[in-house]
């Protein structure tokens, strides 16, 4: 549903001349959104703009996106009430996604393992674990899982030849949950954006986001059983983790006293 009124309200600026979308990439984000609310409320071009923040855009191209061809009653009468229904159901969203959480409080450990695998974020990790749960014991091994998720593709071969890789029947849910996180995964730095690489040679998109799920679904297995979380091979995460936020860390460290401006950190320790 809120997919379907976002998409309403890019429809309904496009009609009205409005083509923000062009020079933003996400018209529903935070600077966008700001500059699109100002607009409904009759804000000058100039004071919108100043709302642009950290956008990319020159100044230039989004004053150009925000004349109108035809901005009528009847067109802000609409985005306006558009609009308040995506905050409504976006605001419903958090609701439920705390309620959520907090029901999962109990596993918080297993949520935390399945998000070292990347693709995976704390939603995603919550809903994946409500269906199917925390015990892979009551599975047995990842293939009768993938199986019951229905993401393993089926074994129809005759003489050497393969005639049909359908995926079976099983939980649809798990299904979309998992090709969710193969193109997030796809699109990260990490050994699985390099496996789908390589499947895409052979299979087409497609094809490799399902095998990319299915692989990742093994790994979800083999996380929650052996409760150790996922340490991918191409990329130490620790160690990118220390070189984000090192410069956050030491600033931290001199504002509270525990070390001194221009001390060196390994002098220190």
């Amino acid at each position: 549903m809120l997919s379907s009124e976002k998409n309403r309200l890019h429809k309904l600026l496009a009609d009205a001349g409005i083509r923000l979308n062009v020079v933003v990439s996400d018209i529903h984000g935070q600077a966008a959104r700001a500059m699109v609310k100002a607009l409904i409320e009759g804000q000058t071009t100039e004071q919108i703009l100043d709302l642009a923040g950290r956008l990319r855009a020159s100044r230039a191209d989004l004053f150009e996106a925000l004349q109108p061809e035809e901005l009528s009653g009847a067109h802000l009468f609409v985005l306006t009430e558009i609009m308040a229904h995506i905050e409504e159901l976006e605001a419903r969203m958090g609701r439920f996604e705390q309620a959520l959480l907090a029901g999962l409080s109990p596993w918080r450990p297993q949520l935390v393992l399945l998000q070292t695998i990347p693709g995976i974020d704390v939603m995603g990790a919550a809903m994946l674990l409500v269906e199917i749960s925390a015990d892979m014991h009551s599975f047995g091994s990842a293939e009768r899982l993938a199986s019951w998720v229905g993401i393993c593709p089926g074994n129809n071969e005759s003489a050497g030849k393969r005639k049909s890789g359908k995926t079976r029947k099983g939980n649809a849910w798990v299904r979309r949950l998992l090709c969710e996180f193969a193109q997030a995964a796809a699109r990260s730095r990490c050994a699985l954006k390099d496996k789908f690489a390589a499947l895409s040679i052979r299979k087409g998109h497609k094809k490799s986001i399902v095998a990319l799920a299915h692989k990742m679904l093994r790994i979800v297995f083999a996380v929650l059983k052996s409760s150790q979380p996922y340490h991918d091979r191409a990329v130490d995460y620790e160690a990118l983790s220390v070189q984000r936020n090192a410069p956050r860390w030491m600033k931290m460290l001199i504002k509270h006293g525990f070390l001194e401006a221009g001390t060196s950190p390994v002098a220190a320790a």
